[in-house]
């Protein structure tokens, strides 16, 4: 042990952050193990060039601070370009994947657990994860049958899921539990999300007892490294895939490795894509694209003035984005709403993001609970005296130099599911809601009536492995279906 902690104090002391050691005669055998462990997982040389990254950051919004000017594309507006067959393609030679950023845990739905463990209350009682891993083996079976050599081929969507330290066994074991939903033991992968030490504003790090560093998770810009330290990356270069579908767990209405927005971003030759709602005000509270300095990024609503919120853009008409809404008042010029929906080539992920994680980082002053040793305890202050370093998913939209935004409708693909039942929005009711809703309007655009016998909100549902987004409901055209309805 002793050689083991000189050559690891060497590595410290070279980073002046000795200090970490300053415990170590009154520990016991387990606990300096434990403490070499922690500091043998940080990659200590690394943190001053992510301060020192986060400090650099620009918080200046000005004039560099554009609406985004390209192309914003819908399906209904691509009439000669079938972006559906274009992803299919895509996904019948095996060429695209699904990673789920998964780290999050139910705390704010009062659900002790796995986010994606969480049961909205659906009649068919289809969990977060099981309506996404569903979905993805019922895109496998459209695509198969529509395959030109569909008899033997077998179409698979690798699922990787993004887990925090904290719920990485749990979430595990949930899929090994439901036999990975159908989708095999093969094509899910699960990584943990990393962590970073939490520093003090002089950069030293932060203690949480005398053999624990303080540590935070690095945000959901995390996935780019944890893709790469976690062999994610190799796994799809060898599986041969191009196009990488990224979402959130919080959204029930997600579709996983959309055919239309992997086509959509095939056929404008996109390094990288989002897929965005129209603000639903000027002042709802979600992050907008834009540009700054003429590259993509992402707009804050809390960095928004309210002149720039509330700006239009006279250039664009609602009913270029909705051809059946007949309205053309202006559409909001900061208004393409970011909802984590993200599309990337392998090359983009290899070629320009891997290169630059280092550049990425941003800095949280928070208040952090570390060790007094008079107190002989842990104790969190009454104000900030500390730095959390994290990176955001969307950090890298400025390396891209092909940037493709792809827009949807709200009730067909956005029910968060953030706040703890009975709120009014974002909560397992309004979601619960939507689906519902959808459900309904599919079977209406199928030829079906419907005949209302439950309550005025009674809870109709299509599954996942009957109809991905719509289709396959052929055989209900001109029947009566009565509501509420599991199909």
């Amino acid at each position: 042990m002793e050689s083991r902690k000189e050559e690891l104090f060497k590595k410290y002391e070279a980073e002046k952050q000795q200090h970490v050691f300053q415990y170590w005669d009154d520990l016991t055998p387990s606990q300096q193990t434990s403490l070499l462990d922690q500091l043998e997982s940080i990659e200590v040389e690394k943190l001053n060039q992510y301060l020192t990254a986060a400090k650099n950051e620009s918080k200046d919004l000005d004039d560099n601070i554009q609406p985004f000017s390209g192309q914003v594309g819908k399906g209904s507006t691509w009439e000669n370009v079938n972006l559906y067959e274009t992803g299919m393609k895509a996904i019948q030679e095996n060429q695209v994947a699904a990673v789920l950023l998964a780290g999050g845990q139910g705390t704010r739905l009062g659900y002790d657990g796995p986010k994606g463990k969480y049961d909205i209350c659906l009649p068919s009682k289809t969990t977060l994860f099981g309506m996404i891993a569903q979905r993805l083996v019922k895109l496998c079976q459209l695509a198969k049958a529509s395959a030109k050599d569909s008899s033997d081929k077998e179409v698979t969507i690798p699922l990787y899921i993004m887990t925090s330290p904290m719920n990485h066994k749990e979430t595990e074991q949930y899929f090994i539990s439901n036999d990975y939903f159908g989708l095999g033991k093969s094509n899910v992968t699960f990584f943990a999300q990393g962590v970073l030490p939490c520093l003090a504003p002089d950069g030293k790090i932060l203690m949480e007892t005398p053999y624990q560093c303080c540590m935070a998770p690095d945000g959901n810009g995390g996935i780019y490294p944890a893709m790469q330290k976690c062999g994610v990356l190799d796994d799809i270069q060898k599986r041969g895939i191009q196009h990488i579908h990224t979402f959130a767990i919080d959204n029930s209405l997600v579709k996983p490795a959309d055919p239309k927005f992997i086509g959509y971003c095939i056929h404008k030759k996109a390094d990288c894509g989002n897929k965005v709602l129209w603000k639903s005000d000027p002042h709802e509270k979600v992050g907008v694209i834009a540009e700054k300095d003429g590259k993509p990024c992402v707009v804050e609503y809390s960095e928004l003035s309210k002149d720039m919120a509330e700006r239009v853009d006279t250039k664009r008409k609602r009913s270029d984005s909705d051809q059946t809404s007949g309205d053309d008042s202006p559409k909001l010029a900061f208004g393409a709403a970011n909802i984590c929906n993200h599309y990337y080539h392998l090359n983009f992920l290899q070629e320009k993001i891997i290169p630059n994680l280092g550049n990425m980082m941003h800095i949280a002053n928070k208040k952090i609970g570390i060790w007094d040793s008079e107190k002989n305890a842990t104790v969190k202050p009454d104000s900030n005296n500390g730095i959390k370093l994290e990176s955001f998913i969307f950090d890298v939209f400025p390396l891209s130099t092909s940037m493709a935004i792809y827009e949807v409708e709200r009730k067909d693909e956005f029910a968060p599911v953030k706040n703890a039942p009975g709120a009014s929005s974002d909560s397992p009711d309004t979601a619960r809601a939507m689906i519902s809703s959808l459900s309904k309007e599919w079977l209406i655009q199928a030829g079906a009536t419907l005949k209302e016998e439950g309550s005025a909100d009674c809870i109709c549902e299509i599954t996942p492995m009957t109809s991905y987004g719509g289709e396959g409901l052929d055989s209900y055209k001109g029947k009566e279906v009565v509501c509420p309805f599991v199909l």
